[in-house]
């Protein structure tokens, strides 16, 4: 019996690194061998086999939900449930590394940089179309092919949409994603599967069952070259650059061209931070009985768990127009950006038949819509205050019309855009309107610039308080840092008196732009000196309303000093880094008298909060601020925290989720008046993760670093 168990592992060992179908029927056989041994000798503890079985369970579970959401938009767990499975599965791999293979999920989160990218040919030419632009063209290209192959007349059509994205072409070995390239030169293209990978809607093995989990791949599994279209929803491109403008970062023109500049970094763990998605609309090659028809090509494709486009079959060629004009005016409302539709003989052997004209095929073509770019004359460039107070230039245009809609102005992205594209006032200027997404300008029609113009210099000054404005070093972002600018003034007020800062119950926005409007409220010290008379002359108060707002007002004066901190609003100053200051500054005199230096050596506070920090406190109207908090009683002193044995001194934590009964704040003041230090973010230096309902990307990576995992109780339990 101990041979036969050492020769067991034996062939385990051996035999998981081959490919994982034959793991499976192996792992299957030896499952009903150790059932057969349990009756004659003591039960196996849990070991290798089953948590290798465990492990492609966790595989295909995660496979399936990401069909589920990538491809039918149709999730059946909440992302806490999904994020929990791929934990589990990154641990387990952690555990053993041998296990780890390229089709797993856990594997979209990027490689080693490279050089260079290699180049791959493609097993057939990946062609271009030719285009039409009138339903007369479209007429005209059906009876030059009915010339060349009379079956024409009586086949059908297929009407997709024309996708403005970047192609690329998958590579498929027995259901395996292997290789990935772009369609270059339509013979050479390159090689940039590492970067395909990190894309959540392309499946890592097929085929993906469209029902149930169940396991893919295999001997069965299908060898396909097939192309697609990697691409953005417009949602999606909004929120990565409004991110990367929150954080003072380059923003991007348009979506086809970040997907193209995405998908040809270096570095995939930048592709990685992009939310690309793909469109699968063609097989290029394959193994086998291949669809005969494109119709039954993009069937055939979404049964496999590719994404594909929308499809139209349409048995004459009348039939097409119709669906040109609904989805003309259509595109305005599409998720994604394209340019036209795509006509196609729906039939693949007479598609082929057809040949070629050059390079574009006989057998499809495009239908561009009209063109939603123009050009007009730039006669300003103004300025707006964000509630953050970043300054974004804009351009003020002789009124032009663009896909149906008369623009005046348009975005200019940000000042080194401005200056990167060489942008005049006086210049012609081609302008750009896509889908619903605000115009912008691409760039100057330097041919059109008969005159020298003078380069267009960013603003010094505030363009509503006319305090000075600033550029911090490596930002692309210019920001105005008064806190009493009019323009910021109403998101100012509402982030002061939120439940994270001052806590001020009953003022929600409506309020506070009520107040502001009425001139009670011209910075947020003036909160504390409303009256009751001034709030009863507001519409909508009464005299409880009135009361039930004051004593609220009153009531926050007793929040401790980083609360206050925070609510000022001082950028890269959170709540956690708020807190951290009142370690070394017990008042807000003390924090305004610091220095750069000083600052710098908290940890956590780089030269770039810290030159926030000393900036915003030498802003005279900042400082009249601090002095009006003082005189109406906010003041508060912070305390004096007790030496002595404290239970979690020297330990680090971070925050997560929603706790049972208690906010954040409140745990974190629990931890630190125990001793306790709170960060922002989990990494190696930290200690314990105290996890809530609803937990994200802190106890993914919390779990990924082995980090011990607490509930509301536990943490509890260890300060007794």
């Amino acid at each position: 019996m101990l041979n036969f168990r050492a020769n067991f592992k034996t062939m385990f060992t051996i035999l998981h690194d081959f490919t994982s179908c034959y793991i499976q029927s192996f792992i299957t056989e030896m499952v009903q061998c150790v059932h057969t041994l349990q009756a004659i000798s003591p039960p196996f503890p849990m070991n290798e086999e089953t948590e290798y079985s465990h492990l492609l369970s966790l595989r295909e579970q995660i496979n399936y939900h990401n069909y589920r959401y990538n491809v039918l938009d149709d999730p059946i767990i909440s992302d806490y449930e999904y994020d929990r499975l791929l934990a589990e599965l990154r641990t387990l791999e952690a555990a053993h590394p041998a296990w780890i293979t390229p089709d797993s999920p856990s594997q979209r989160v990027g490689g080693t940089p490279v050089e260079k990218f290699e180049k791959v040919r493609h097993p057939a030419p990946i062609l271009s179309l030719g285009n039409a632009f009138s339903f007369d063209d479209l007429r005209a290209w059906v009876e030059r092919i009915a010339r060349v192959d009379e079956r024409v007349l009586t086949t059908t059509f297929t009407v997709e949409p024309k996708l403005d994205g970047l192609s690329v072409v998958l590579h498929y070995q027995n259901g395996l994603f292997v290789q990935g390239a772009t369609r270059g030169d339509g013979e050479i293209g390159e090689d940039i599967t590492t970067n395909l990978r990190t894309i959540k809607a392309l499946p890592l093995k097929i085929p993906v069952p469209s029902s149930s989990p169940s396991p893919a791949g295999g001997e069965n599994a299908p060898s396909l070259v097939i192309r697609g279209e990697a691409l953005f929803f417009l949602k999606d491109f909004e929120a990565l650059n409004q991110r990367l403008a929150e954080a003072g970062e380059k923003t991007y023109q348009n979506p086809r061209n970040t997907a193209a500049g995405t998908l040809r970094q270096l570095d995939p763990a930048l592709t990685a931070s992009r939310p690309l998605t793909l469109l699968i609309y063609q097989i290029v090659s394959g193994e086998g009985d291949l669809p005969k028809t494109q119709l039954d090509t993009l069937a055939t494709l979404r049964t496999l768990g590719f994404p594909t486009p929308p499809v139209y079959h349409c048995q004459t060629v009348d039939e097409i127009f119709p669906i040109l004009e609904a989805w003309a005016l259509k595109r305005e409302t599409l998720d994604y950006e394209i340019d036209g539709m795509v006509i196609k003989i729906n039939d693949h052997a007479l598609f082929r038949d057809l040949g070629f004209v050059g390079k574009d095929p006989r057998g499809a073509i495009a239908y561009k819509f009209p063109a939603q770019e123009v050009t007009t004359t730039l006669h300003d460039i103004g300025v707006n205050v964000g509630r953050t107070g970043v300054l974004t230039p804009f351009a003020i245009l002789d009124p032009v019309e663009i896909g149906g809609v008369i623009v005046k102005q348009a975005t200019l992205h940000n000042f080194d855009y401005i200056a990167e594209k060489d942008i005049r006032i006086g210049d012609r200027v081609r302008l750009k309107r896509a889908g619903e997404v605000i115009p912008y300008v691409i760039g100057p029609v330097l041919a059109a610039r008969s005159v020298e113009l003078p380069q267009y210099v960013p603003p010094t000054h505030c363009p509503i308080c006319g305090q000075p404005v600033e550029n911090p070093p490596g930002e692309v972002a210019w920001y105005c840092v008064n806190a009493a600018c009019p323009e910021q003034l109403v998101r100012n007020v509402e982030h002061f008196v939120s439940r994270g800062a001052m806590d001020i119950v009953g003022l929600g926005i409506k309020i506070v732009e009520q107040l502001i409007a009425e001139k009670l409220v011209n910075d947020v010290a003036d909160l504390f000196l409303l009256t009751r008379d001034a709030l009863l002359g507001l519409e909508g108060f009464a005299d409880k309303k009135a009361d039930n707002l004051l004593a609220s007002i009153e009531a926050s004066k007793a929040q401790p000093l980083g609360r206050l901190i925070n609510a000022l609003g001082i950028r890269g100053v959170g709540a956690v880094m708020a807190n951290d200051l009142t370690r070394h500054y017990p008042t807000l005199d003390a924090l305004a008298a610091t220095t750069l230096e000083a600052l710098q050596t908290i940890e956590g506070v780089g030269p770039n909060t810290a030159l926030a920090i000393v900036d915003w406190f030498a802003r005279p109207r900042n400082r009249e601020l601090i002095a009006k908090l003082k005189a109406a009683g906010v003041w508060p002193v912070a305390e004096t925290r007790v030496v002595g044995a404290q239970p979690l001194a020297g330990l680090v934590f971070v925050i997560t989720g929603t706790l049972p009964t208690m906010s954040r704040e409140e745990a974190s003041t629990l931890i630190e008046t125990h001793g306790g230090k709170v960060t922002g973010s989990v990494s190696k230096k930290t200690n314990y993760l105290l996890a809530g309902e609803n937990a994200g990307s802190k106890l993914t990576k919390a779990q990924e670093l082995n980090v011990p995992i607490l509930d509301e109780g536990q943490l509890r339990d260890m300060l007794q």
